[in-house]
């Protein structure tokens, strides 16, 4: 039985060991999170009831919060699920106490009667609302 020692750095033996990492599976997940990015985002935009924003000359993107819309058949959404309005101050203080920001958002039809958006955006302040935006859009868009 012949005792074999290791080869020397000067030696060469043919078993070279390559170590080169695959990048294409890596590539396969990135491309695969990419497409998943994409359509989650473009279902987070379009969220919600189509209203008819009133005009403003300075319109500034609207804080994270709670939002409330009002459509012109009265018809109310609390974060994109439909409310009646003997329910629509339970459903906002929990929605308030989940949000990360406690600023109640209203987007109101054009057609919607002041009196209405007053009485929600005070049921919003006695639910625990500490701040209050009102949705608009850019003149022309």
């Amino acid at each position: 039985m012949a005792i074999r020692s290791l080869p020397s750095a000067d030696e060469a033996t043919g078993d070279d060991i390559v170590a080169e990492i695959n990048i294409t599976p890596l590539t396969d997940i990135f491309l695969v999170l990419l497409i998943i990015f994409m359509v989650t985002s473009s279902v987070i935009t379009s969220q919600g009831k189509e209203v008819a924003l009133p005009e403003a000359a300075i319109s500034a993107q609207s804080p994270q919060g709670v939002t409330v819309t009002v459509t012109a058949e009265d018809e109310v959404t609390v974060d994109g699920e439909v409310v009646a309005l003997d329910q629509l101050e339970p459903v906002l203080r929990a929605a308030l106490e989940n949000a990360r920001e406690k600023v109640v958002v209203l987007r109101g039809d054009q057609g919607v009667v002041l009196g209405r958006a007053v009485g929600i955006l005070d049921t919003a302040q006695r639910a625990g609302a500490t701040g209050i935006a009102l949705a608009t859009r850019p003149p022309g868009a």
